[in-house]
């Protein structure tokens, strides 16, 4: 009866194997449920790393073993039970020397083929393509700096819905995606066997650009410029995402690359630089209250919410309050100043971040929205392009 039990619970545990399809076949590029090793790798160093990663589980397997098995068997064969009598002996110079000797060959057979590859990690030169990546609270900036793409400039930001995740004692309305929190509304696109050099830096707290099937995981620290590379070799969309504790949004800060073909990367560049072009809108264009109102609310729900609010109360000792605030009640090219170029005041823990990387007429929007929004009434209630193009080109 007892082995039939057990037979029985074994072939239920099978079961359950072979109906999770992550066990069977991994599916690429993100986290799937019920993972039991590293990401497929598509890059030659997460490659080296896996081999690493399994390399050193079987030394390390081989050493418990050999190192428990000779203890359990001294124990076992050794005993009081079968007559034997405690050695007298204080130490052994043999075995001093092999146990100082033996681990110190182990580590360095260890170290040799992983110093090989995090020296291959460092090698950042000669890359086709140079990206800049600027983490912040929270949601990336990508700038295309080098080679074919350059000038492409975009926010690439959480893109599941608030009805899927929910509020702090709020539930979810709406089931989880396949990709839910994986997912950002602008990828980072990439041309497959072309080496990517990623240039990384924040303007607010420390962040990590990670993403498990190229082996790549670097910080970004406001402040510092560090660097890291891929070259993936197989064309897919690859999920990572920030992976240092950097404010309460942390968990929303996915990373999205999809790796496609050298024609399709090209067809993707002339595309974003027809929309950027459309998008430059003429400075010299005046524009109604109205219009900016309407552009700038839009603008705000993209870039602004998460961290002054819908309502423009901000969070307590952490982000400022537009409503009701000085800089927007005040002198509008103070405002224009802060939104181009940031602002530490010293009141909050997290500085306010620059938005060159907005349009003047989105930068003009938003404020002529802030403006007039909520209770603000500010006597400087309209902002024109013109007016932000000028204080950029100071």
């Amino acid at each position: 009866m007892t082995y039939a039990k057990r037979l029985q619970a074994l072939m239920f545990g099978l079961a359950i194997s072979a109906s999770i399809p992550a066990l069977a076949a991994p599916v690429e590029g993100r986290p799937v449920d019920y993972q039991l090793n590293l990401q497929m790798p598509v890059t030659k160093i997460a490659s080296e790393i896996n081999d690493l990663h399994t390399w050193m589980m079987i030394v390390c397997l081989v050493i418990f073993v050999a190192v428990f098995g000779v203890m359990f068997y001294s124990v076992f064969k050794h005993r009081r039970s079968l007559g034997h009598k405690p050695a007298t002996f204080h130490e052994s110079t043999a075995v001093e020397i092999a146990w100082t000797v033996v681990p110190f060959l182990i580590v360095i057979v260890m170290a040799l083929p992983a110093t090989k590859t995090v020296v291959a990690m460092k090698d950042t030169s000669n890359a086709d393509i140079t990206i800049k990546a600027t983490g912040m609270q929270w949601k990336w900036g990508y700038d295309y700096l080098k080679g074919e793409g350059e000038g492409i400039s975009f926010l690439s930001s959480l893109s599941t819905p608030r009805s899927q995740v929910g509020e702090p004692g709020v539930a979810a309305t709406q089931a989880r995606g396949v990709n839910y929190l994986m997912e950002v509304d602008n990828e980072i696109y990439v041309p497959v066997n072309k080496k990517i050099r990623i240039v990384l830096t924040a303007n607010d707290v420390i962040h990590a650009w990670m993403i498990p099937a190229f082996g790549v995981k670097q910080d970004a620290i406001p402040g510092f410029v560090r660097d890291t590379w891929f070259k993936a070799e197989k064309i897919g969309v690859y999920r990572g995402q920030c992976a240092e504790l950097c404010g309460k949004e942390h968990a929303f800060m996915p990373i999205v690359v999809n790796v496609v073909s050298d024609a399709d990367y090209t067809k993707w560049v002339n595309g974003e630089k027809k929309k950027m072009a459309a998008l430059a809108d003429d400075p010299s264009k005046v524009w109604t209250i109205d219009e900016l109102k309407v552009k700038g609310e839009k603008v705000y729900a993209t870039n602004c919410v998460v961290c002054h609010q819908a309502n423009g109360k901000g969070v307590p000792n952490a982000f400022a309050a537009l409503d009701g605030s000085p800089v927007v009640l005040g002198a509008k090219a103070e405002q224009i100043n802060v939104l181009l170029h940031g602002q530490k005041s010293g009141k909050f823990p997290s500085e306010m971040p620059g938005w060159k990387q907005l349009s003047d007429s989105d930068i003009a929007a938003v404020i002529t929205y802030t403006r007039n929004n909520w209770s603000n009434k500010a006597a400087e209630n309209i902002v024109q392009p013109a007016e932000v193009l000028a204080a950029r080109n100071k």
